[in-house]
């Protein structure tokens, strides 16, 4: 199997409920020294998604630089669009769903981030990921318009309230093909998240059909906490980690995609690890998590858009 490590690097200032122009800062970058056990011990490359405010800040750079060049991190992008200009200022837009800002704003905003990653890190992102996994069908027509090849913004299984249906979307890569765009493909790398019961969700899915629109989404949402596992280290304990992943190779699943932000390494920016002995209880479940991983079964890490070249046949 391919194991891909991906990390949403981000300001500060979220898990709020709020989602505003001005971030809180970029401390949280240097907290990444937490992550160098992967590489060194694993031998595992990473995928760094960077938001527009670190990109702008030359410490973090410097931090992000430093992973690329010594561990072979990829550098991608990470649309927080909440916070990266240009802005409409309308009243409520620093809130906005990225599909409600229309092609012009949302187009301008990849072209302001992508630029802010090539000034302040010398690379021209090729992966990318939309904040909150708001990916629509406008944003994917972006990407490609802005040369992106990979986007890793579908969570199967997953349903919020007036978010975009992923629920039924494959666990594995897949080609999201243009329609009428002389572009080439979308590689869609999603997140690893798998259903107990294999047959769960399209019943599950059917249902919720026959329910008025928010109940039928609370019910999908429902089944994403109780019949779902995966190797997300902060959505499942360590047992559920290991038997999602055993699920996922047992049905023929090749690749294996998991996430972390960035700022759930410093104690106190998310409500989730307040302190530092919760950060270091995240950090040993993912130890143990890769440690059982390359154990019970061959495994080769990889980057995003390394696994685009592999399978458009630019590397053996």
């Amino acid at each position: 199997m391919e194991l891909a490590i991906t990390v949403d690097v981000e300001e500060e200032g979220l898990f709020r409920g709020k989602y505003e122009q001005v971030p809180l800062g970029v401390a949280n970058v240097r907290e990444l020294s937490k992550l160098d056990f992967i590489p060194r011990e694993f031998g595992f490359p990473l995928t760094l998604l960077v938001t527009y405010a670190v990109a702008k800040d030359k410490r973090a750079c410097e931090v992000l630089a430093s992973w690329r060049e010594r561990n072979g991190a990829e550098i991608g992008a990470h649309l927080h669009p909440w916070n990266t200009p240009p802005f409409n200022n309308r009243p409520g837009s620093a809130e906005g769903g990225g599909e409600s800002r229309g092609n012009l704003l949302l187009r301008e905003k990849l072209v302001y981030l992508r630029g802010a990653i090539r000034d302040g890190l010398g690379v021209a992102p090729r992966s990318f990921r939309m904040g909150r996994f708001e990916v629509s069908p406008t944003i994917l027509t972006l990407l490609r318009e802005q040369k992106f090849q990979v986007d890793s913004s579908v969570v199967p299984l997953r349903q919020e309230i007036g978010g975009p249906d992923q629920f039924l979307s494959p666990p594995d890569p897949y080609w999201i093909q243009p329609s009428d765009l002389p572009e080439p493909p979308l590689l869609e790398v999603p997140l690893t998240s798998v259903p107990l019961w294999i047959r769960g969700p399209a019943l599950i899915y059917r249902l919720s059909k026959f329910l008025p629109a928010g109940q039928g989404e609370w019910l999908r949402r429902i089944f994403s906490y109780v019949g779902a596992a995966g190797p997300q280290p902060t959505m499942f304990p360590l047992a559920s980690m290991c038997h999602g992943t055993r699920l996922h190779r047992r049905r023929g699943g090749r690749v294996i995609t998991l996430y972390l932000h960035s700022s759930e390494l410093l104690p106190g920016a998310s409500p989730q690890f307040p302190n530092e002995a919760a950060v270091q209880r995240l950090l040993r479940k993912l130890r143990r998590f890769l440690t059982w991983l390359v154990r019970t079964g061959q495994v080769t890490g990889v980057t995003l858009s390394r696994l685009y070249m592999k399978r458009v046949g630019s590397e053996p």
